[in-house]
């Protein structure tokens, strides 16, 4: 391995130190729903967006809050020398795509049949060192 290969690879090595990834698949909430809870919490401090998330009424928040702490111990896990409460963490990203869906038919007037869509999401947050 070259030198500046090497250098790279420590220094992409260090980037991926300093954020962690959590996933949640298929959850049975709407993207468009999940969307408006993850729009609260993009860009904030970890703490904050906890407490944004405890005390908000959407039903999206809690499983949002559980990602977040899930979150947060990759980060922990991965970084075993910091300690949590000297480090400005932030979530740095957070997307919520579409998942599967399920296609339901209801009964319609006349012999006709209506198709329900029940969808599902799938979520990933980074969180990471604010820079």
């Amino acid at each position: 391995m070259g030198a500046r290969k090497r250098l790279r690879a420590e220094a992409l090595k260090a980037e991926k130190k300093a954020i962690a990834i959590a996933q949640l698949r298929k959850s049975p909430i709407s993207p468009r729903k999940m969307r408006l809870a993850a729009d609260l919490i993009r860009g904030v401090e970890v703490n904050k967006a906890l407490n944004i998330l405890q005390y908000s009424s959407k039903d999206a928040a809690k499983s949002l809050e559980k990602l977040l702490r899930s979150a947060i111990a990759n980060w922990e896990q991965k970084n075993e020398g910091a300690d949590i409460s000297e480090e400005t963490l932030m979530v740095t990203k957070i997307e919520v795509g579409g998942g599967a869906m399920l296609k339901r038919i209801q009964p319609a007037p006349q012999g006709r049949a209506h198709r329900i869509r029940k969808r599902s999401n799938h979520v990933t947050i980074v969180v990471g060192g604010a820079k």
